[in-house]
């Protein structure tokens, strides 16, 4: 089982800019956690996102000596790509592709089409540079724009992935709406019909909700989960009220009673909870 935290995602909607050295010192608390990966920052257009304009800086201040964690930087076009993948310390990119028309205007500025075209340019680029792409399949369980959607429409997007070659998929509840019979069903089928994709879940939820959705998709075969301490974030171009990640600390502890072995130092995971109050109160 892979925990990825995701820390960037419960930053970048902060309206306060968290200034660079606490960014740093608690990014480096997260890293001696235990997690398989560190979503850290993004290279995207300061105006979109200036809570990320920072993540050049930040990611030469991490210390990975003695980590085994890898690290994560989201891009929204092959520029912030091209921006990213200089840097040695960086294994993977995350896309977010969405299903949504709408939200993919809103997102990245371009529809599904070019997003499309931009995701195999990418992966092109992290092959020449030995870095892995993942995609996220934003409004992966519906939208609220009216737009199409079924668990077909998601399956259709995987298969073109999949032909570009990329291996990690993460169909993402961008607004915290889906079900667990939802989360059951589309990944149920997802990773039966495509059985060498690494699927993640990159859910929203209250954290009454959350464990029966670590659950649900642990038990649908998912054993990729991105999380956050305490709960943090929500993406803030989706035009609702945001509804926050998945909390790291309860999806350890479901996971936990499922019987899984995860590799999380408790201590550490204390320790990184007590200093997130520095960076979101």
């Amino acid at each position: 089982m892979k925990l990825i935290e995701c820390p960037r995602d419960a930053m970048q909607g902060l309206e306060n800019f968290v200034p660079t050295d606490a960014k740093i010192n608690y990014l480096n608390k997260l890293l001696q956690v235990g997690f398989d990966t560190l979503d850290f920052g993004s290279f995207v257009s300061p105006k979109a996102i200036p809570q990320m304009r920072d993540t050049a800086e930040v990611v030469d201040k991490l210390d990975l000596s003695t980590t085994s964690t890898k690290l994560l930087a989201i891009v929204a076009n092959v520029r912030g790509a091209e921006d990213a993948v200089p840097f040695g310390q960086i294994q993977y990119l995350g896309f977010p592709l969405s299903v949504s028309e709408t939200f993919q205007q809103k997102n990245t500025n371009k529809t599904i089409a070019e997003a499309f075209g931009e995701v195999a340019e990418i992966q092109n680029l992290c092959q020449k540079k030995g870095k892995e792409l993942v995609v996220y399949l934003s409004m992966g369980f519906g939208n609220p724009y009216g737009d199409a959607y079924s668990p077909e429409i998601v399956e259709e997007f995987t298969e073109k992935l999949v032909q570009l070659g990329i291996n990690i998929i993460a169909p993402s509840d961008t607004i915290g709406s889906s079900t667990t019979d939802e989360i059951k069903t589309l990944f149920g089928h997802l990773v039966k019909k495509f059985p060498n994709v690494e699927f993640g879940a990159h859910l929203h939820a209250k954290s009454s909700h959350t464990p029966k959705k670590v659950k649900a998709a642990y038990k649908a075969g998912v054993r990729r989960i991105d999380c956050t301490v305490r709960g943090f974030g929500g993406c803030p171009l989706a035009d609702n009220k945001l509804v926050g990640n998945l909390a790291t600390e309860l999806v350890v502890s479901e996971l936990t009673q499922l019987g899984v072995n995860l590799p999380i130092d408790d201590l550490k995971l204390a320790q990184a909870m007590l200093a997130s109050q520095y960076v979101f109160g």
